[in-house]
């Protein structure tokens, strides 16, 4: 019985020096939810320029119908697919990213295939269109990297001792962070 006093009072003031650290658990779950909000802002950002894009170069004449309507199909599916920030895993993020990914493929050949009609080229609202996409882009990387650092810094307070066993009993599971795509590590091939 004396033992056990002992045990309780040890665990007691483990709980008290750490302030079992669930209000910290809580700020850094927060901040990946933020965080991912803003992944997908910025990914929402790129799905509503895409409409603008698409219209502005079906006014070129004898444009590949194919690249348009892929480009199409890609944004559908890419905004189709929606994750909570409750469910965070990496297979989720997986299948959120290959959908992205999906649409950033279709637009990098349709900007690819701009090049062979100078007349596009020379559209202020295809270059104003080019321009927003492009900064798009940056944006979505900038989000990426923010949540996953939000991302690693709640990992790390989830699975350090003593926040790990409060972590246990609260249900604060590690959560995914972005990846990138398969082939990514490889250059484009670049042929004039």
């Amino acid at each position: 019985m004396k033992r056990l006093f002992f045990y309780l009072i040890g665990f007691v003031i483990l709980l008290s020096q750490s302030s079992c650290g669930y209000n910290t658990m809580v700020q850094k779950d927060e901040a990946v939810e933020t965080a991912w909000a803003n992944v997908q802002n910025a990914y929402q950002r790129r799905a509503d320029l895409v409409p603008n894009l698409v219209n502005t170069v079906k006014g070129a004449a004898n444009f590949e119908q194919e690249t348009l309507t892929q480009v199409i199909e890609a944004r559908a599916k890419a905004t189709s697919v929606n994750i909570s920030a409750d469910n965070l895993t990496p297979e989720n993020i997986q299948q959120y990213q290959a959908a992205q990914g999906q649409l950033s493929g279709a637009l990098s050949r349709l900007l690819a295939t701009v090049e062979a009609y100078p007349e596009l080229k020379a559209n202020q609202n295809f270059l104003e269109l080019q321009a927003q996409l492009e900064g798009t882009e940056n944006r979505i990387s900038v989000e990426r990297r923010n949540f996953n650092e939000a991302v690693q810094d709640y990992n790390t307070t989830v699975r350090s001792f003593p926040n790990n066993l409060m972590a246990g009993v609260f249900g604060f599971e590690r959560k995914g962070h972005f990846e990138a795509e398969a082939g990514a590590q490889t250059a484009p091939t670049v042929q004039f």
